[in-house]
């Protein structure tokens, strides 16, 4: 098993992190549901996740004690839960106001 973890290295986390990041990018780019874009939203963070804790790991600093690519982590996942939160709120009030929730359809605005 040791030989598994020596072979794994920081590079490999980063290239999951932009797969992700660049997957989520890709999905608020083509969807047209609003549950779609937040998504990818989630993907985006989720990617920048990974990152955060790849660059805060023991691989790239050994001197330190690593703690700060998990508290970063850990502030966009208290990010994202507000995020989903205002983002369904608002979801819901604009299938309220339009019978849908295609983001095209809310071009108007009203005050």
């Amino acid at each position: 098993m040791t030989g598994l973890l020596a072979v794994i290295t920081v590079s490999h986390y980063l290239a999951v992190g932009a797969f992700f990041f660049v997957t989520g990018v890709l999905c608020m780019a083509t969807k047209r549901n609003a549950l779609g874009v937040l998504m990818g939203i989630e993907l985006v963070l989720n990617g920048a996740n990974l990152n955060f804790i790849a660059f805060g790991s023991k691989y790239l600093r050994s001197e330190s004690l690593g703690l700060d690519g998990q508290l970063m982590a850990l502030f966009v996942i208290i990010l994202a839960a507000a995020e989903a939160a205002v983002a369904l709120a608002i979801a819901l009030s604009f299938y309220n106001a339009h019978s849908t929730i295609d983001v095209d359809q809310g071009d108007e605005l009203k005050g």
